[in-house]
């Protein structure tokens, strides 16, 4: 049975309240065991709203869990997605202070910026690649508010996929102009490299993942519109951070993005 009204604005307020705070909690699931995937998006829809009502603007979307690494890290089975708003923005180089947040970990990704809007059903990756201007690197910082990082899917889902802070940056390429599937990227901390993948990591092709996103959309009535920023998801297992470390991505073809935390 579908959780009511009531109780899905509760459990948007505890999890937003979590974020804003940086304070942890145990996972819904905990308490809602029948939660649905549809359950959790509907929370996750419910935090956008308290945002939006607060004058916050949504500035893109992500897919989440999307390697084969990840998801054996994080114990699920399956993608999920989320939404991104201006509060989480940082410039290239700029830094993040670890007080807003619980505890971090950062993931390499290939972002898609499109020109034309993609709707589902029936989007593949040859629509995402024409709808697609430009593509480059960015840094995820993901800060799940379940204690010890410890979630399932539907709470991850409910939980906006983690999302807490992220940095686009280095060059923006067209994307007939790379092969994404074996462009190589690396993660270094502190000038250490700490993981490394290619773009065939996010389910095969990071278009894939961006033809996911757009499928689920619009199954709910809803699209990806034109001029769209998607982070398509980490291309590596998540890399966990503290106060003074310096985190830059370099990927083939597309440059370096920074970010730091103090």
């Amino acid at each position: 049975m579908p959780l009511d009204s009531a109780t899905v604005a509760a459990l948007a307020e505890q999890l937003e309240s979590c974020q804003l705070r940086a304070r942890d909690t145990v996972k819904i699931t905990d308490a809602h065991p029948g939660m649905t995937l549809a359950d959790a998006y509907a929370v996750q829809d419910a935090i956008l709203a308290r945002k939006r009502d607060r004058g916050t603007r949504v500035v893109g979307w992500k897919a989440g869990l999307t390697s084969p690494g990840k998801m054996k890290q994080m114990g699920v089975s399956e993608p999920c997605f989320g939404f991104l708003v201006d509060e989480f923005v940082v410039p290239d180089g700029g830094d993040v202070p670890m007080a807003d947040l619980i505890h971090p970990k950062v993931e390499p990704e290939i972002c898609f910026v499109l020109k034309r809007a993609l709707k589902g059903p029936g989007c593949h990756i040859g629509a995402v690649l024409a709808a697609t201007d430009f593509v480059l690197p960015g840094i995820e910082v993901i800060d799940s508010r379940y204690r010890d990082f410890k979630f399932d899917l539907a709470s991850v889902i409910a939980d906006n996929t983690s999302a807490a802070r992220f940095v686009v940056g280095g060059r923006a390429v067209a994307p007939d102009a790379l092969d994404l599937r074996t462009i190589g990227v690396v993660l270094e901390k502190n000038g250490k490299p700490v993981a490394m993948g290619a773009g065939a990591a996010v389910l095969g092709h990071p278009a894939a993942a961006v033809a996911m996103l757009a499928n689920h959309l619009g199954a709910r009535g809803q699209e990806l519109p034109a001029g769209a920023l998607v982070l398509s998801g980490g291309v590596t297992e998540a890399v966990a951070v503290e106060a003074g470390d310096q985190v830059c991505l370099r990927v083939q073809g597309l440059g370096s993005v920074a970010v730091q935390f103090r």
